[in-house]
Parts: C-alpha cells; sequence; structure tokens
C-alpha cells in the first residue's frame, strides 16, 4: 500500500511538551514578589513577544532564556538574582510532555511512519527532552544547527534537505501558527495546527494568521487523521 505521507514532523516545545506548564512554573520565584501578579495568559503572551524579539538575531537558546528571564524581571518590576538568571534554562529539561504524546508517537511508529523533530533549541537541551519521550526519532533539527529561529525558512530549508521527500509527503504538527504553521506552507507541507480546547489557542507565541490543513486537538487525533488518508507504513 501507499499513502500520501512518509514522514510526519513535530514540533517540540508546546506541541510535544508542555512549555507552558513549565514556563510558568519556571518563572514563580519572579511571581511571588511581583507587585501585580499577571494572569498566566498575560505572562505566557510576555514570554511569547520576549522570546521571539531575542530570537531575530541568532544566539544559542540558553542565551534566548536568559535574555526573556532578564526582561521579564523587569516587566515583573523584581530585581533578578545572578543564579535565577537560569530558572528557565535549568527548568527545561525537566518540562514533561501532554499526557497522550508518548502513547500517540508509539502508534506512529508502530504504523511505520518517520518520525522528526523541527525545533528551536540546542542539542543538548532538546537531548534532555528525549528522555521523557518513549521513541527514536528518525531525524533531529534544531535552531542550533540551522543557526536561525523558527519562522526563520532557513531551518525549514534545511529540514527540507534532510528529509529529502516531496512535499507532499510531510505532515507538520505544531501548536504555534507563528514559528512553524505558516513557513512550512510556504515549503509545500501539509500541516497539522494542535489547537487544545483547554488553552489558549497562542499562547507562549506570537498570535498569526495562517491556514492549516488540519486542525486537531491532541496528538491522539492524528491517528484518526492518518488513517482516514489511506496513510500507510513505509
Amino acid at each position: 500500500m501507499s499513502g500520501p505521507f512518509r514522514w510526519i514532523t513535530f514540533d517540540c516545545y508546546g506541541t510535544l511538551i508542555d512549555w507552558e506548564e513549565g514556563i510558568l512554573k519556571a518563572l514563580e520565584p519572579l511571581l511571588s514578589r511581583a507587585g501585580r501578579r499577571p494572569s498566566p495568559a498575560e505572562l505566557l503572551a510576555l514570554y511569547g513577544r520576549l522570546e521571539s524579539e531575542a530570537e531575530r538575531t541568532w544566539r544559542p537558546y540558553r542565551e534566548v532564556l536568559r535574555l526573556v528571564c532578564q526582561e521579564m524581571a523587569k516587566a515583573l518590576g523584581v530585581s533578578l538574582a545572578p543564579q535565577e538568571e537560569d530558572l528557565l534554562v535549568e527548568s527545561l529539561p525537566h518540562w514533561r510532555p501532554f499526557p497522550e504524546v508518548n502513547e500517540a508517537l508509539e502508534s506512529l511508529k508502530a504504523m511505520g511512519f518517520k518520525l522528526a523533530i523541527i525545533s528551536n533549541i540546542d542539542r543538548d537541551l532538546l537531548a534532555a527532552t528525549l528522555r521523557h519521550l518513549s521513541v527514536p526519532f528518525d531525524l533531529l533539527v534544531t535552531a542550533e544547527e540551522a543557526r536561525c529561529y523558527k519562522p526563520h525558512p532557513a531551518i525549514f530549508s534545511l529540514a527540507a534537505r534532510k528529509l529529502a521527500a516531496r512535499p507532499s509527503e510531510i505532515l507538520h504538527v505544531a501548536q504555534s501558527l507563528f514559528h512553524d504553521i505558516s513557513p512550512a506552507r510556504e515549503f509545500g507541507w501539509k500541516t497539522c495546527w494542535v489547537r487544545r480546547p483547554e488553552r489558549d489557542p497562542y499562547g507562549a507565541t506570537p498570535r498569526a494568521s495562517a491556514e492549516p490543513d488540519f486542525v486537531v486537538s491532541d496528538l491522539r487525533e492524528i491517528l484518526k487523521l492518518v488513517g482516514s488518508h489511506e496513510t500507510a507504513r513505509i
């Protein structure tokens, strides 16, 4: 049998990993000292803006997180102790997958799909995260390797070369319209937006307009999606 997709590629943080919970927990020491405690939605929107600004120029993601922490402290009106600059860096390896993620990934792997991650991350930080995921990935593409951050097209161009597949054979799955869905569509990939109903659809990412090919509420729905399109094992 043959089917449209050979590869299913994933954004990692926000899609596979619950980074919003991780971000909020990591910043709690700052929030506890703030004069006015912002709502989770306000804080995540601020994070999304600060992170995207820090990512306009290439620097390791560790430095991005430190800059975000510094600017977050300023916005909250609190002083940042030297050891607190790494609150996000030290927290990230402990961020956990969404509850259904490993089961869904295992099922996709068993169906014969090749799986990849395309992530705005340093390689060693991603390696720490992979310990929480129960399947081996066939390809990892990081911002560190591309020397740029999504939505810059260069990281998708690098991924496309490594995937060595026709655009129609790639399904890219992500939570962020800004970082992933919009640029992946520019490469002709099919896209699937993970819009979890209990979360703000933008969360810790900048707002953007893009038309995904598919929308799911969690990764289990991808199994039905690829099944309905008669996507078969490779």
